[in-house]
């Protein structure tokens, strides 16, 4: 039986136990994948519902984001002693209240409350448990391990996504958020048997967990993330109508679309963490600068069904490797507050969700078009690759870099 090392205080686990720890870390991943991305696909099915136009009933991904960046930090900073065991629990229970609420709406205001409720758990979760992924494996695994926990996200997009919008266009979209709820409620289940115990957190406190904030390359990481990611969400927020009113294709195309994304970004997942591990420096760059020709190219040939499939392909591999690495580069950035770091990347990338929606929104709402969300997706790349350029020139007061790269 192979023991995988002692890390962090944490017994050594097998590779089974490690493995159905990580199974269970990646199955929340999953459920809040699912609630996050199907609202994209069912917009027109939630519009119809109350009477409101497509960017309108935008607002409830907006409402969503916005509770993640409430709910990561306010959440990681003040449950900086609870252990971590019980906080996961407890987040993907809120989860799975904010999406029976979803489902229960009655109006327009009732889902937006709800569907801000349901982001609450989001970032807490995603980045508490990518700190108990990396503290069961190797430091020179953490990026491989990360991946693992995102890959719930991903197989969400591959499979829960596409199902969700499939079975919201044909029964209901409250049924998507039903589903949701259960998985949430699976997910309580199975943290309880597979994850060990974690020892607590020795000097835990909000104000050791603030002392990330006062690093500059934490700022920074966070940054490119609130700018950078904004570029994928300007447009795969209004995938579903950019496929039918752009390329021509049927609306039962759309969840093939919403796979596809799905698909691109498990390989992201699968490889992107080996990319991590070898260079986060380089991982960054990489990843914005692959965005902004993606996107560009969507923009130019969004008309061509062959060209979306691939193009939202290579948008979702681009973009889980960027949110892989900036998850890495936060955790190394602030090793001694890790938590509250952590949990503030997934603030990041849903400040980049609502306001790469609302850009998007607003580019259609001028009579621009639904290409356009993808000029201002390339708009946004380049500027989140100006901001980790500069922050390049940040250096600590030795000459170096204070993030290690490796």
């Amino acid at each position: 039986m192979t023991v995988v090392a002692e890390q962090s205080g944490v017994p050594a686990l097998s590779r089974g136990a490690l493995a159905g720890a990580m199974s269970a870390l990646a199955l929340g991943g999953f459920a809040i994948g699912t609630t996050e991305f199907a609202t994209m696909g069912l917009l027109p099915q939630v519009a119809a519902t109350f009477g409101i136009s497509i960017p309108t009933a935008g607002y409830a991904i907006t409402l969503y984001a916005l509770g993640v960046v409430v709910g990561a930090p306010l959440i990681a900073g003040l449950a900086a002693k609870v252990p971590r065991k019980g906080l996961l629990i407890a987040l993907v229970l809120a989860l799975a209240v904010g999406n029976g609420l979803s489902a229960a709406a009655w109006d327009t205001p009732s889902l937006l409350v709800a569907r801000f409720l349901a982001g609450l758990p989001h970032g807490a979760y995603f980045g508490i448990a990518a700190v108990v992924a990396q503290s069961l494996v190797p430091p020179h695994r953490r990026g491989t391990a990360v991946a693992r926990v995102m890959i719930g996200l991903t197989v969400a997009n591959l499979v829960g996504v596409p199902v969700a919008t499939a079975a919201g266009q044909q029964i209901g979209w409250r049924a998507a958020y039903l589903a949701v709820a259960v998985i949430a409620g699976a997910t309580a289940v199975a943290l309880a048997a597979r994850l060990p115990r974690f020892p607590a957190v020795e000097g835990a406190s909000v104000v050791a967990e603030l002392r990330a904030f006062r690093r500059p390359q934490v700022w920074f990481a966070l940054l490119i993330g609130m700018v950078g990611f904004g570029g994928m969400f300007a447009v795969y927020s209004y995938v579903s109508p950019l496929t039918t009113e752009v390329t021509g294709l049927p609306g039962g195309v759309v969840p093939w679309v919403l796979a596809t994304f799905g698909l691109g970004m498990t390989v992201g997942a699968a490889l992107g963490g080996r990319l991590v591990d070898r260079s986060v420096t380089g991982s960054v760059f990489g990843a914005l600068g692959a965005m902004a020709v993606v996107l560009a190219l969507l923009g130019l040939t969004a008309t061509s069904p062959v060209a979306l499939f691939a193009l939202i392909f290579l948008t979702g591999f681009v973009s889980q490797l960027l949110a892989s690495a900036l998850q890495v580069r936060l955790m190394d950035a602030s090793p001694d507050a890790p938590s509250l770091a952590s949990s503030s990347n997934h603030s990041a990338l849903n400040v980049a969700n609502g306001a790469g929606a609302w850009l998007g929104g607003l580019a259609i709402a001028a009579g621009w078009g639904y290409t356009a969300t993808a000029w201002v997706g390339v708009a946004l790349s380049a500027a989140g690759l100006a901001v980790a350029g500069v922050s390049l020139l940040v250096r600590s007061p030795n000459g170096s870099t204070p993030v290690p790269d490796a």
